[in-house]
């Protein structure tokens, strides 16, 4: 299995409705050998956290490859991640 973990620092205008439209989307993309998913929200502790997680379980490397290439994916990231995000690191790593 791979566990994706994605960290999204937003732009200083992104407000809280646009952020939860897209976990919200995003958790929402029909796909099957998504196993397992999660976003959640920085609380703020520190001021150098990143605003956002979002962690994903895939049956394996095609299937992530796959999602990659969803079209539910790339539609849900063109109309409410890409306005809104100023950086995104990921790890990928079998679990």
């Amino acid at each position: 299995m791979i566990r994706s973990i994605l960290l999204l620092k937003f732009t200083p205008e992104a407000t809280d409705e646009q952020i939860e439209a897209f976990g919200a989307a995003l958790a929402a993309v029909p796909f099957e050998r998504r196993r397992h998913f999660e976003f959640h929200r920085d609380v703020r502790l520190t001021d150098d956290a990143m605003d956002a997680a979002v962690i994903a379980d895939f049956d394996d490397e095609e299937a992530y490859r796959a999602w990659v290439a969803d079209p539910g994916h790339h539609q849900v990231r063109s109309t409410y991640l890409d306005p809104i995000r100023a950086q995104r690191d990921r790890i990928l790593f079998r679990i």
